[in-house]
């Protein structure tokens, strides 16, 4: 099979074809672009909500009599619309602010700008490329349960994607009805308390009045292994919410993905709640491996205290995070998750 090269611009032709590229993009006409916000992505098309209305509203068409009542969808406040984007936006993501043209004859709008982002929660997919899950989160938080079966490792995976993209994280233990008084997760849970992160208790169908006061004022982005009950819970803060539950499955104990795409639900006054699609690895190949030594505070402040500069922290004496581990000033399994990430980042930089 012949080989096809790819024809090289000169800098002359790419400056013509990005000058006819911005000249097709301004024939939009922008002074009519709306606020909205980004609550559900399907695709290459999204659901924005309504933040504003026109100043002038659009007339709604004439109809003469015995002549068919034509679509009509009027622009009002808090109105979700399906919209398509402007080619030369880059990719968004539920939570996005932007700018937007609603079209009253066909139900349809266009995105035509993004404002700028407080933050952005991203995670690698299965193409090990970086994909962006939500915008200006304010607050992460982590559900996590007795059953299924808690993953501490993945807890750990999610504090450092919660310290990377610099978002606060709050550790939620659910199905506490589930909880004996000798289950060892509420060691688990006294672990991260004596580490420093905010953890609640909750039960799905019982009393979360704290929680919701906690979550007030706050953009909230749900994770956790599928079926800890992040819908459920999501459910009960938000009643109309109507968001999709299901059973743990009873041969495999892991819970079935219910949440198909990011969705993003109002929630009391200048507040919203997300929910993800259920993830059961968290990959965290794509940062630094001083990312994640940051995001370990407890093991970062002994770092470079070891006898050789090039320790590996596994076998080698006079290693300070071993010796430290061994006398219990911090915990052995949060130095296995430490080095399981640091492993993993290597391998990833060397298939690249």
């Amino acid at each position: 099979m012949a080989l096809i090269r790819k024809r090289r611009l000169t800098e002359q032709q790419q400056r013509r074809i990005q000058k006819q590229h911005q000249s097709r993009q301004e024939e939009i006409d922008t002074s009519n672009d709306l606020e909205g916000l980004v609550v559900q992505h399907y695709g290459r098309q999204l659901e924005v909500q309504a933040l504003s209305v026109p100043e002038a509203h659009p007339k709604k068409p004439a109809v003469s009599a015995g002549e068919p009542e034509p679509f009509w969808k009027p622009i009002e406040l808090g109105s979700v619309w399906r919209c398509h984007t402007r080619t030369n936006l880059e990719a968004l993501v539920t939570g996005d602010r932007v700018k937007w043209q609603a079209d009253p004859n066909t139900g349809l709008g266009i995105i035509t700008a993004i404002h700028p982002r407080q933050s952005l929660l991203t995670r690698p997919d299965r193409y090990h490329k970086v994909k962006p899950v939500a915008a200006n989160v304010s607050l992460i938080v982590i559900v996590f349960a007795s059953f299924p079966e808690v993953a501490p490792s993945l807890i750990d995976r999610y504090l450092v994607a919660c310290a990377d993209a610099d978002i606060p994280a709050l550790l939620v233990l659910n199905k506490m009805d589930l909880v004996k008084a000798d289950d060892p997760i509420l060691d688990l849970v006294q672990e991260y308390k004596d580490l420093g992160y905010e953890v609640m208790q909750t039960q799905s169908s019982g009393d979360v009045s704290a929680l919701s006061q906690r979550l007030a004022g706050e953009t909230v982005a749900f994770v956790g292994q599928s079926g800890v009950g992040k819908s459920s819970l999501i459910n009960t803060i938000v009643p109309d919410a109507a968001q999709k539950t299901n059973v743990i499955s009873e041969n495999s104990a892991l819970g079935q993905h219910t949440t198909t795409s990011t969705r993003l639900i109002a929630f009391g006054e200048n507040a919203a709640l997300i929910d993800s699609p259920g993830i059961r690895e968290f990959g965290l190949w794509h940062l630094t491996t001083e990312s994640v030594q940051n995001s370990f505070t407890e093991i970062a402040n002994l770092v470079g205290y070891c006898q050789f500069r090039n320790c590996t922290h596994k076998h080698e004496k006079q290693c300070a995070l071993r010796e430290a581990a061994s006398k219990g000033e911090i915990l052995p399994r949060r130095l296995d998750s430490y080095l399981r990430l640091i492993d993993e980042i290597a391998e990833a930089q060397q298939k690249n």
